[in-house]
């Protein structure tokens, strides 16, 4: 059985911002830096044979700190990217709120897929193997919905830097 720790990334600027990032690249604040080094703590001394990260920089930039402990490079793939948030992406997320969704916001159906690419790839590449997997807190959402069989409105938010363990 694989074992699956998937993480949401370090507090990042634009989330202290309140700013649609999607598939932007995003840093860690000093906070979402000083959140991925304590969870890198919580973890150094447990059996963890792979870090896979979204290819996006703010889960880069957590994959690597709680890589850095174990001594293990950080893969890195597309299907664990934020939802594409198309025209919203960049703007202020309160300023939002009640505005139609546009065409090219990705699919609920195109994320939910991707969200089941990446469990099997993982159950795939990763037979029987302890992994971190960084990434967002939609498309964690949707892995976790997937995996749950669930809606993804019955899956708890994850917090910056929260960790959950699936057995695939």
């Amino acid at each position: 059985m694989t074992t699956l720790l998937l993480v949401r990334h370090g507090q990042s600027v634009d989330n202290v911002n309140q700013i649609m990032q999607g598939q932007t690249q995003g840093r860690l604040s000093d906070e979402g830096i000083r959140q991925a080094q304590e969870l890198a703590m919580r973890l150094q001394h447990e059996p963890i044979d792979a870090f896979v990260s979204s290819d996006l920089h703010r889960a880069i930039e957590t994959c690597t700190i709680l890589a850095r402990p174990h001594g293990k490079s950080v893969e890195t793939t597309a299907l664990l990217r934020e939802r594409d948030w198309g025209s919203f992406t960049g703007r202020y997320i309160p300023s939002l709120k009640g505005e139609p969704w546009s065409d090219d916001i990705e699919s609920l159906d195109d994320l939910m897929d991707r969200a089941a690419r990446f469990l099997q790839f993982v159950k795939d590449r990763y037979p029987g193997q302890r992994v971190v997997a960084v990434g967002h807190g939609i498309i964690n959402k949707a892995v976790q919905a997937v995996y749950y069989h669930r809606q993804m409105r019955q899956i708890e938010k994850m917090d910056n830097c929260e960790i959950r363990e699936l057995r695939l």
